[in-house]
């Protein structure tokens, strides 16, 4: 892989090349992409989105919205200090146009969309698809659709939704969002359809990138940016574009640290814990007296995470310049974060995080609620959406498919887009939306 193609400002639909020297830089392309994630419907749904703790009351609870922003500052950083490294060991880079911002642009723009595709409740909802069509009524249609059709149901996954969302042509609007490619390669973590399922060790085989409805859209941005081909069979699948390295080290640092500070915050982890597992990130860089002086919990963990972030950007960026070539090559296998010498650490606060927040009653409960509300807004639209399309529909069916957006109503002829239309419907909304919509469905209009 090389990086000028692999920074490419190519758009869905384009006949000609756009040549980086030529852009306006009042308004690159790559920060085109990142207004128009910012102003979609799609990115504003994950205001009322878990992050960690499902509807909760407080105010200073991260939603997938203040996640996603947070992600994206993060992965502008790194990718800003990442890119001034590329250009000096490139630097026909340079002579291109291509400039430091050009990364950190196109970082925090795919850091952005990274969690686009979620459904509500949190990767709950991911699992209460999948177990709607694996044991759920949903299994009726497995005889109906391939096999790569049935696993991207029964392994229904948010990065995969996420490229459709992005994607997705529709009546009126081609190629979803038009995003750069550049953008789109950043955003995709793992390049490659839903079978064979984890085929090898490698990091990019850890899940599935795209569903068989965006299978062409998908082929045709992996071609442009020159991604090299990992599968040796007429199975789908690539190596990442190195970009994407930086957007999973950008969450993986904010979730790791940030939902240890709501955890605190919410008083699910004592504040002694914040010090005893952050204090090994921090100990080079902490001020013993400012940190004394802080008087609240809330500006003392505050402190630690602001310390803890900035010391994990610096060994994500270190580990990425010092694989460059690997990467480059596809012969990378591991997230950055698990190369870094602070592994043990961040699993220390991952694990103290799952058994304190991940599987605290208030979180588990209102995961279980999410199960059944899935699950019944999936049986009650897929019917009316099939029986419609087999002159079979009720009057019921009808009155529902006049709740759906104009979008998501007409019935296609094919089965698994149909399926997967609902799928993308449910998948859009909001903690809250999905549940007043369920109770309405169940005849409750209070």
């Amino acid at each position: 892989m090389n990086w000028e193609q692999l920074l490419s400002l190519k758009r869905f639909g384009d006949t000609e090349k756009r040549e980086r020297a030529q852009q306006d830089e009042t308004r690159l392309g790559f920060d085109v992409d990142f207004d128009r994630i910012i102003f979609s419907s799609a990115f504003r749904s994950l205001q009322d989105k878990t992050q960690v703790i499902p509807l909760s009351e407080t105010d200073f609870v991260h939603t997938r919205l203040t996640h996603s922003l947070e992600v994206s500052v993060v992965g502008r950083s790194i990718g800003r200090r990442v890119g001034m490294a590329l250009l000096e060991r490139h630097p026909n880079l340079v002579n291109l146009g291509y400039t430091f911002n050009d990364f950190g642009a196109i970082v925090a723009a795919a850091s952005l969309t990274h969690d686009i595709g979620n459904p509500p409740f949190g990767h709950s909802g991911e699992k209460a698809i999948g177990e709607y069509f694996k044991r759920g009524n949903g299994l009726k249609f497995k005889d109906q659709l391939t096999d790569k059709e049935y696993q991207d149901l029964i392994d229904f996954e948010g990065n995969a939704n996420g490229f459709k969302i992005l994607t997705e042509t529709r009546e009126g609007v081609s190629g979803g969002l038009r995003l750069s490619y550049a953008t789109l390669g950043a955003f995709m973590k793992y390049p490659k359809e839903s079978l064979p399922k984890k085929p090898t060790k490698h990091i990019v085989d850890k899940k599935y990138g795209f569903f068989q409805s965006e299978k062409d859209a998908f082929l045709d941005v992996v071609d442009d940016l020159g991604l090299k081909q990992k599968s040796t069979t007429n199975d789908v699948s690539y190596y990442r574009h190195p970009l994407a390295y930086l957007v999973e080290a950008a969450d993986d640092i904010c979730y790791t640290i940030i939902d240890l500070e709501d955890g605190i915050n919410l008083g699910l982890i004592e504040e002694e814990f914040a010090l005893e597992y952050l204090i090994k990130l921090v100990k080079n860089t902490i001020d013993t007296k400012k940190y004394h002086s802080l008087k609240h919990t809330k500006d003392r963990v505050s402190y630690l995470r602001a310390l803890a972030i900035n010391t994990l950007i610096n060994e994500a960026v270190d580990i990425f310049l010092a694989n460059e070539e690997a990467i480059l090559k596809g012969d990378f296998e591991k997230s950055l974060l698990d190369k870094c010498k602070y592994e043990a650490q961040i699993n220390d606060i991952i694990k103290i995080s799952v058994t304190k927040i991940y599987k605290s009653n208030d979180v588990v409960e209102k995961e279980v609620a999410g199960y059944k509300i899935i699950a019944d807004l999936l049986d009650v639209f897929v019917n009316a959406l099939n029986n419609t399309y087999n002159d079979n529909a009720s009057n019921y069916d009808t009155l529902l498919l006049n709740v759906l957006p104009n979008e998501y109503k007409a019935p296609t002829e094919n089965l698994y887009n149909r399926i997967m239309k609902t799928c993308s419907y449910v998948s859009i909304m909001s903690d809250s939306y999905a549940i007043r919509l369920h109770k309405k469905i169940n005849g409750n209009l209070i």
